[in-house]
């Protein structure tokens, strides 16, 4: 069936492009949704007079999905996971996990739009995660698979490591205020002695 497109449609083409697809897939999903109109001389005469319209939305889609892309580029997300000591995690990473990830980071990306590598990640470590973006703009975004229990070992040795240092900040310290007593007793000891000395006739 040829059809125009109303809205645009990840893999299939954007606002305004006439394409042609299985009817099943028109009848039961694109023109139900309003996502798409049957091509016909009414509809391609409607979206003639609205190409400008159309065109003007395209270049602030581009214009945001650069900018778009510059940010994601840098972003690192992590994912806590539950892992066994060899890495292997009981379960997987999957493509809804990244996406409420990156929600937490200000981003919000459509799930589908997210490439995540064999579709579900199944070990700690660092992947790479590709967005697409708008037309064939793509971001790749950083993610940190971390084991749960390596997060929870690193948060006590951090913890650990703040109060040995706490400890000995408080030590110096208290040597500190108790050499400046000492050399303030000694400062004034001679003083007193000066001052008890008897007056020679």
């Amino acid at each position: 069936m040829k059809i125009i497109l109303n809205n645009d449609v990840i893999h299939l083409g954007e606002e305004g492009d006439v394409v042609t697809v299985k009817d099943g897939y028109a009848r039961n999903y694109l023109l139900p949704t309003g996502a798409a109109v049957i091509y016909n001389k009414a509809n391609a005469a409607l979206f003639k007079q609205r190409a400008e319209q159309i065109e003007k939305r395209k270049a602030e889609k581009r214009a945001a999905s650069a900018s778009l892309k510059d940010r994601l580029d840098n972003v690192t997300i992590s994912i806590t996971v539950t892992a066994g000591e060899s890495g292997k995690l009981f379960g997987s990473v999957t493509s809804q996990m990244v996406q409420e990830a990156l929600l937490k980071e200000g981003f919000e990306i459509e799930k589908k739009k997210l490439d995540v590598p064999t579709h579900a990640i199944k070990m700690t470590g660092t992947y790479h995660i590709v967005a697409h973006l708008y037309e064939n703009d793509k971001a790749t975004i950083t993610l940190n698979v971390l084991s749960e229990a390596e997060v929870k070992a690193a948060q006590k040795k951090a913890a650990e490591e703040a109060r040995k240092a706490a400890e000995e900040e408080a030590k110096a310290k208290a040597e500190a205020e108790a050499k400046a007593a000492e050399e303030a007793a000694a400062a004034e000891a001679p003083a007193e002695a000066e001052t008890e000395a008897p007056a020679e006739a």
